[in-house]
């Protein structure tokens, strides 16, 4: 089997249409049809059922279109690799990202690092918990983002920040008025939480909180990101909790987002994830950026203490 077998395949597995692949492909409909034939026979199965309206993708066939993708991106980045070797350039890093992760923090990180490595071409990837993990061990990408990672022995871990958690709810809600929330007072409301995949997850964050201060959290709806889940508490489906980064970067017309008030230290975590086998300058340079970018953000954290704690100087 060459590339141009799984190049011709997807193309059809694409259009399920063997016409309109052969005319994005600039050949004609015969050889198209003979190349589909040849990597049936080889591979010993069909993959594609004849009907009138063109063709459809058997079980084989849905099977092997998710696993020709995956050895496509595989080939494309290794030639991206290559070249950019040729050419002096430093390479490429592939980043797996998720829902309420992408905002604030991870573009500055990313803003940083291309900074530092201008040559280096950043792909984003958007994926669940479950799904990076398989992308890193088949070398798809290069690291992830993600919260709440369990222990991986060969998953690596560089923890990007702790984020204090705040309370949304909506604007016309009686304890918007607050300056701070008690999570308590939100023992008898229905909750919007999110992710709705990859436990453990931040979900089961909210749910530990709610425990801690009493009560059991009432789960109305589980949505797949922040941005959904705030537009369902602006419309009144519930009250929810979110990061800070997510806090500062969303405004969400009906909503109001205010800290807790009787768990102020209320966390969650944010962190890098990468092959504990990769030992590329790329990665390492990566890693290094997190590094510096936590260590300033600690920096700047422990001076802002200090200065609200010191008292003003009399005059």
């Amino acid at each position: 089997m060459d590339l141009r077998h799984l190049k011709y395949f997807l193309a059809v597995a694409q259009e399920l249409n063997i016409g309109r692949a052969a005319a994005r492909l600039h050949i004609s409909q015969p050889p198209l049809t003979r190349q589909i034939k040849a990597l049936e026979d080889e591979l010993g199965v069909a993959l594609f059922i004849r009907t009138a309206k063109g063709v459809e993708l058997t079980q084989a066939g849905e099977m092997f279109k998710e696993e020709a993708h995956n050895i496509r991106m595989l080939v494309e980045a290794g030639i991206d690799r290559v070249q950019r070797a040729g050419e002096g350039k430093l390479g490429r890093i592939d980043v797996g990202i998720f829902g309420s992760g992408i905002y604030d923090i991870i573009p500055k990180l990313l803003q940083d690092f291309r900074r530092k490595l201008p040559g280096v071409n950043v792909v984003l990837h958007t994926m669940n918990k479950s799904e990076q993990i398989e992308a890193l061990r088949q070398r798809r990408i290069t690291v992830a983002f993600n919260r709440m990672t369990e222990p991986e022995p060969d998953i690596g871990r560089e923890l990007v920040v702790t984020e204090c958690l705040y309370a949304a709810m909506p604007s016309d809600h009686p304890l918007a008025s607050l300056k701070a929330v008690p999570l308590r007072a939100f023992a008898e409301q229905p909750f919007v939480v999110f992710p709705n995949v990859g436990r453990p997850n931040f979900v089961d964050r909210v749910v530990e909180l709610c425990r801690q201060q009493g009560f059991e959290a009432q789960i109305a709806q589980e949505v797949g990101d922040a941005v959904t889940g705030l537009a369902l508490v602006a419309r009144g489906f519930g009250v929810t909790l979110i990061p800070e980064s997510a806090a500062q970067a969303l405004v969400v017309h009906g909503t109001t987002v205010r800290p807790l008030a009787d768990v102020p230290k209320a966390m969650i975590d944010l962190s890098c994830l990468y092959r504990v086998t990769d030992k590329s300058p790329l990665l390492k340079a990566f890693l290094g950026v997190i590094r510096e970018n936590r260590e300033a953000r600690e920096a700047r954290e422990a001076h802002d203490a200090h200065e609200a704690a010191t008292p003003p100087a009399i005059i």
